[in-house]
């Protein structure tokens, strides 16, 4: 998910991509140890994709502080 993309949603929406990622990132570790992973780079794509909702979330919490 691009950083426009993300940086248009309101928090709950922010907040349940968040969690999305967080399931899929799960997954991928696992699938990674037992040997079933073939896409690799995905991993990489996913951890960016949190990183960036963690960025927006950060500026929308201390916007309202």
């Amino acid at each position: 998910m691009k950083f426009n993309e993300i940086n248009n949603l309101d928090n709950n929406a922010l907040q349940n991509e968040l969690l999305k990622y967080k399931k899929e990132y799960f997954n991928l570790r696992f699938q990674k140890v037992l040997g079933e992973l073939n896409n690799t780079s995905r991993i990489k794509v996913v951890k960016k994709s949190i990183a960036r909702i963690f960025t927006v979330l950060n500026k929308i919490k201390d916007k309202n502080s």
